[in-house]
């Protein structure tokens, strides 16, 4: 029987399609052409802009890198006459984001928040994480950059590759994002954190792979 949460994140899985569609439509690519650049499956990519797919922090990092854009770009409008935006405040170098500005999303048993701004910054990604106790799974993840993490709340375990370090509120860690890593919580209650993710622009990573 599908989750009372499942249900309201479909529309969302659904807007994620149809946002991923149009960046990959804009730049004339083939799912083949954006599975080579992206080494994510066709079939993954296809069922992810159908909306059949809740995809893993990995594969959105990937999937921004790729297409030059912000993780909250990700989940942009495509609607032909899209509703103003509501103002912010901003200031000459920045963008404020206010408390429910960003909607929740849920990844491979993750929930989380983008902190990010909507423009050209698309190097950094904060996020504002919960790890449920009772996630599921122990596949790790991996893709380009580095990572950081701050916990605020409840017990968290980070898996790098076959070593665990147990993390309490007020620690933090800092690894290269392309090790194999898991989160997991334990004890009596979800874990929340703080995680920024830093992954290298495409032409970046275009023109050092270029020279190897």
């Amino acid at each position: 029987m599908e989750s009372s949460i499942e249900t309201l994140l479909k529309p969302e899985l659904a807007k994620l399609g149809q946002r991923l569609r149009a960046l990959r439509t804009e730049r004339g690519w083939t799912l083949s052409q954006l599975s080579e650049q992206a080494d994510v499956s066709e079939a993954y990519l296809s069922r992810l802009e159908g909306g059949e797919r809740q995809p893993s922090l990995a594969v959105l990092f990937t999937l921004a890198r790729v297409y030059g854009v912000s993780l909250p770009d990700l989940f942009g409008s495509t609607s032909e006459n899209p509703k103003p935006a509501a103002p912010k405040q901003q200031a000459s170098a920045g963008v404020v984001i206010r408390a429910g500005d960003r909607s929740l999303q849920e990844g491979n048993g993750l929930f989380y928040t983008s902190l990010a701004s909507r423009n050209h910054l698309a190097d950094l990604h904060p996020l504002r994480v919960i790890v449920p106790v009772n996630r599921q799974g122990e596949q790790h993840y991996q893709h380009s950059g580095e990572e950081w993490l701050y916990v605020l709340s409840g017990q968290l375990i980070l898996t790098l590759i076959d070593e665990q370090f147990l993390l309490n509120p007020g620690d933090a860690a800092h690894f290269d994002a392309f090790l194999p890593h898991n989160l997991s919580a334990i004890g009596d209650q979800d874990a929340e954190i703080l995680l920024v993710a830093c992954t290298p622009t495409h032409s970046l990573l275009k023109s050092y792979l270029s020279e190897k």
